[in-house]
């Protein structure tokens, strides 16, 4: 057979330009339109010569399918084994949620199937269904890179809208909230109720000790998530020697975090600061017991548990402690949420946020961009702003020879200030207290 051509062509009942080719298997002439509009420039002729091109090209590497034939299932395998192989495991069990919900609510046959018409109404399923916008919102990311992928591949002439979710009239950006040091403190005091409950009130003496034992690991672990920002799977993950896992690496002048490509968000093998308070309470533990997991959790039975019996437990602690971090309406009735795991990491960057500047806060919250950073940690917290413009007022009206706030002014901003030589503002709280706690400033009037 004769080498693959495919050419540019016009008709004048047609609004877009068209490619002719001949069928490698069967011989016969083909057209098909290109996507772009005949308007009679230079542009738009070379965007279609530019198409024809590459059709040209997938034609002759015997890669080129007839998008109105593609399944769903035929997508979806491709999908799972050219790209999903390759991101970390928590990213591939996401996008496999996406992919089983799109069939549980859409049934899609073939991969056309999925226009803007129906993924707007797969989005109005996933609300009723009480997800969050924020939930929603992650997973029409994935959803939408994979239809990108699916367009470069040929497969798709264009990728379908996909509406990005508008937050709701009184939508938060969290699912839970920051919190505080008393509400932390409270949960620790509920560690051993929560505990007891999980191995029942008929212990042994030898039931007694694994119990108390199991009480100072839980401790351990809340204090750990706490001082840390570590996400539950990565907690769960950092070993204190395994290069295959999130390992501490205590060999350089800090302490830091090594974080492997499969167990990372961002897909990157990388070396992290680890936080101070964290690294403190690390270097507590003695020698000879830092080998296996860092955090030494065990079920009833003595085995390792899974991430979901860990965030169940905690949510328990959180519930038996009273701390409300959300309330939402759902089917018609109030649904309550007590802190969980993931409120302790948001606790730590709240915490870290007037600290550090926003590209330092991202690498230590492990941001794969600092747009989340920006939209979820810095600015978010009005109160602590208006202490560090008080702070700010007050040093410069000491510093013209103006009088000294009044007491109405000291109790609005409890903050003190310094000076500070470097030019920089400084925020220091003086340990792990939240941001709803006094705080001091340091800053010059640069």
């Amino acid at each position: 057979m004769d080498e693959i051509k495919v050419s540019v062509v016009e008709f004048s009942d047609r609004k877009c330009y068209q490619m002719q080719y001949r069928c490698p298997l069967t011989g016969k002439k083909k057209t098909k339109a290109t996507e772009v509009e005949r308007d009679g420039s230079k542009k738009s002729r070379r965007d279609a010569e530019r198409a024809a091109g590459d059709l040209e090209k997938q034609l002759r590497a015997g890669v080129y399918q007839d998008v109105s034939k593609i399944t769903w299932p035929d997508f979806r395998a491709r999908y799972e084994n050219e790209v999903l192989t390759s991101l970390a495991e928590n990213t591939d069990a996401k996008v496999q949620g996406v992919f089983n919900s799109i069939e549980s609510i859409l049934s899609p046959a073939r991969l056309r199937d999925l226009t803007a018409d129906r993924l707007s109404h797969y989005q109005a399923k996933l609300r009723e269904n009480g997800l969050a916008e924020s939930t929603i919102a992650s997973m029409l990311a994935h959803l939408r890179a994979a239809m990108s992928w699916a367009v470069k591949m040929g497969m798709l002439p264009k990728a379908p809208t996909i509406e990005r979710p508008k937050r709701a009239k009184g939508g938060k950006l969290m699912k839970g909230r920051p919190i505080t040091t008393e509400e932390f403190e409270r949960m620790l005091a509920k560690v051993a109720d929560v505990v007891t409950a999980e191995l029942g009130d008929d212990a042994e003496d030898d039931d007694i000790a694994a119990r108390d034992q199991m009480i100072a690991d839980w401790t351990f672990y809340l204090k750990g998530l706490w001082a840390s920002g570590l996400r539950l799977s990565e907690s769960l993950a950092l070993d204190w020697q395994r290069p295959d896992r999130l390992r501490v690496d205590m060999d350089g002048k800090r302490p830091m975090l090594q974080i492997p490509a499969a167990l990372e968000k961002g897909n990157q093998d990388r070396l992290l600061a680890m936080a101070p308070e964290f690294a403190e309470m690390l270097l507590e533990v003695p020698v000879e017991d830092r080998r296996g997991p860092v955090f030494q959790l065990r079920t009833r039975r003595g085995q390792r548990p899974s991430e979901w019996w860990v965030s169940r437990v905690v949510a328990k602690i959180g519930e038996k402690a009273g701390v409300k971090v959300d309330e939402r309406t759902k089917g018609g009735k109030l649904v309550v949420k007590f802190a969980s795991a993931h409120d302790l990491r948001r606790s730590f960057g709240s915490r870290w946020a007037p600290r550090v500047m926003p590209q330092v806060l991202m690498e230590l919250m492990r941001h794969e961009s600092i747009e989340t950073t920006l939209r979820f940690y810095v600015g978010q917290d009005a109160q602590r702003t208006a202490d560090v413009l008080w702070a700010a007022h007050e040093k410069a009206s000491n510093k013209s020879g103006n009088t000294a706030p009044n007491q109405a002014q000291t109790q609005q901003a409890p903050s003190a200030v310094s000076g500070n030589s470097d030019g920089a503002c400084e925020v220091d709280r003086g340990g792990i207290e939240p941001p709803t706690h006094g705080f001091s400033v340091r800053c010059s009037t640069n």
